[in-house]
C-alpha cells in the first residue's frame, strides 16, 4: 500500500501518458508492454457514486501510473454479465456489488484478502462492516466494504410535529399511537413501494421469530432447522394481523398496492404527502432533488413487538463491497485502488455527493445531515439481519408472498387467507 514503492515496482510497465478508460465494451486486459487494471463497476456512469469513483481512479493513475479500464456496467449489466465473463476467464481484476451477492453468488471467484487487508483494516476498517463481510464470506475476509446502509423507517419530522408526535416510536404500540395521531391530523401515515414490501414483512416476522425463524418459515433451502417454525405458528398469524389492523385503521396510503418503485418515495414521501416510508439509507440521495422545502429528516429502526424474539437493535445493515478475482495477476494494484476509493478524501466525498454513510473510520463524523438521525440507530445495532431478514430466500414463494402481503396492507386480504396461501405454496 506504499505508493512510492508501488510506483517503482511498476515503472517498467508504464508508458509516457496513461489515461483512465471508462465504459469500454470489451473486458480489457494486459499486454506484454503494459499493465492494465480491469475494474467492473456496478454503477451507471451518471450516478454520483460513479463520478466519485471515476475521480478516485484518475487520481490513482496519476499517482501510480497504472492504467485502469473502468467499466460502468449498471446493476443489470453487473448481475447478468459478470459471472459468464468470469466463467470464460475474461480478464477482470476487480468488481463490486452488495455484500451478499458478491460473497454468495460469486463466492467461488474471490481472492482471500485476510493478509492483503490486514494493515488496511487496522487503520481504516469499521468493525461492524468487516464482521458482516467475514460472515458473508464464511468466516474469511474476501471483500472490502464501502457505502454502508441500514434499512428502516424514514419519517418527516415536520409532519410528526404537526401531528403532536414528540418522539420516534421504538415499539409497535408506540408506532400505532403515532399513526393514529397522524390520521387525526389529516396526514397519511405510511407509504412505500411494492419493491420493498417483502422486506417489510420479513422485518416484522423477524421481530417475532428471529431471522432463523423467518428462514425456516419460508423454507429457505439453506436453513439448518427447517421444521423449527411453520405457517401454523400463532406468532406468524399475529404478525400478519398487526398489518391487517393497521390497514383497517387507514394507516397506509390509498396507493399502497399500486406504488411501483419509486412512486411511493418520490410522489408521496418526498413532497410531504405521507409521513413515513420504509427504505434503505440510500433514500435521501435518491430523492434529494424533489424533497419538500420543509421536510426535516427523521429515522427510526423497525419497532420492537411485545413478546418478540428480537428488538429494535436487530437490523439489516449492509453495504457494497469490492472483491478481487482470485485469478488476478494485479491483486496488489487492485487493492491499492480499493484503498483510494474507500478511505480519506474520496470516502468523504462519497458521503457528500451520494449522501451515504462513511466507510473509513477516520471519517466517522462525516455523516450527511440527512442521515444524522440514522447514526445512533446504526450504532445501536447489535444483531445483523440479512436482506429482508431471509424472507426472500425461497424463490418459489417470494413473488406470491409479496403480492399477498400488499393485499393485506391494502385491506384486500385477511391475515388468515394470507397465511393459508403461503402455507399452501410451502406444501403445508
Amino acid at each position: 500500500m506504499k505508493k512510492k514503492i508501488l510506483s517503482v515496482l511498476l515503472a517498467t510497465a508504464m508508458v509516457a501518458s496513461l489515461a483512465v478508460g471508462c465504459g469500454s465494451s470489451g473486458g480489457g486486459g494486459s499486454d506484454s508492454d503494459s499493465k492494465k487494471l480491469v475494474y467492473w463497476a456496478m454503477w451507471s456512469e451518471e450516478e454520483p457514486q460513479a463520478k466519485v469513483i471515476k475521480e478516485a481512479v484518475e487520481k490513482y493513475t496519476e499517482d501510480t501510473g497504472v492504467e485502469v479500464d473502468l467499466q460502468f456496467k449498471g446493476r443489470n449489466g453487473q448481475r447478468e454479465g459478470l459471472q459468464p465473463a468470469l466463467d470464460a476467464k475474461q480478464n477482470i481484476d476487480l468488481f463490486d456489488e452488495d455484500v451478499n451477492r458478491v460473497n454468495g453468488s460469486w463466492g467461488a471467484y474471490l481472492m482471500d484478502l485476510e493478509d492483503l487487508a490486514k494493515d488496511y483494516e487496522a487503520e481504516h476498517g469499521n468493525e461492524t462492516l468487516f464482521n458482516i463481510a467475514r460472515t458473508a464470506g464464511g468466516g474469511t475476509l474476501k471483500s472490502i466494504p464501502y457505502q454502508p446502509s441500514i434499512f428502516g423507517f424514514f419519517y418527516n419530522k415536520t409532519l410528526f410535529t404537526k401531528a403532536g408526535i414528540d418522539a420516534a416510536p421504538t415499539t409497535w404500540a408506540e408506532f400505532d399511537a403515532a399513526c393514529a395521531k397522524l390520521v387525526a391530523a389529516g396526514i397519511t401515515p405510511i407509504t412505500g413501494d411494492t419493491t420493498y414490501q417483502t422486506s417489510t414483512l420479513g422485518y416484522h416476522l423477524g421481530r417475532y421469530l428471529g431471522q432463523d425463524g423467518v428462514k425456516a418459515l419460508v423454507n429457505d433451502p439453506a436453513c439448518e432447522d427447517p421444521d423449527s417454525v411453520n405457517w401454523d405458528d400463532p406468532r406468524v398469524l399475529q404478525a400478519v394481523k398487526d398489518y391487517e389492523d393497521f390497514a383497517s385503521k387507514g394507516y397506509f396510503s390509498k396507493n399502497i398496492a399500486s406504488n411501483v418503485y419509486p412512486d411511493g418515495q418520490n410522489k408521496e414521501f418526498a413532497p410531504g404527502n405521507a409521513a413515513i416510508v420504509i427504505c434503505g439509507s440510500w433514500l435521501p440521495n435518491e430523492i434529494k432533488a424533489m424533497v419538500a422545502d420543509d421536510l426535516e429528516w427523521g429515522y427510526f429502526n423497525y419497532p420492537s413487538v411485545e413478546g418478540g424474539t428480537d428488538d429494535n437493535t436487530a437490523n439489516n445493515i449492509a453495504n457494497q463491497v469490492f472483491a478481487i478475482n482470485k485469478e488476478s495477476k494485479m491483486s496488489k494494484e487492485a487493492f491499492e485502488l480499493i484503498t483510494y476509493i474507500t478511505t480519506g478524501e474520496f470516502d468523504k466525498k462519497m458521503t457528500e455527493e451520494a449522501l451515504c454513510i462513511p466507510t473509513d473510520k477516520a471519517n466517522a463524523d462525516a455523516w450527511p445531515e440527512a442521515l444524522a438521525e440514522v447514526k445512533p440507530s446504526f450504532d445501536a445495532t447489535t444483531t445483523y439481519y440479512d436482506w429482508a431478514v431471509g424472507a426472500e430466500n425461497n424463490a418459489d414463494l417470494t413473488s406470491a408472498m409479496q403480492e399477498a402481503f400488499v393485499k393485506v396492507m391494502a385491506g384486500d386480504m385477511t391475515a388468515e387467507d394470507f397465511v393459508a396461501e403461503c402455507a399452501g405454496i410451502c406444501g403445508e
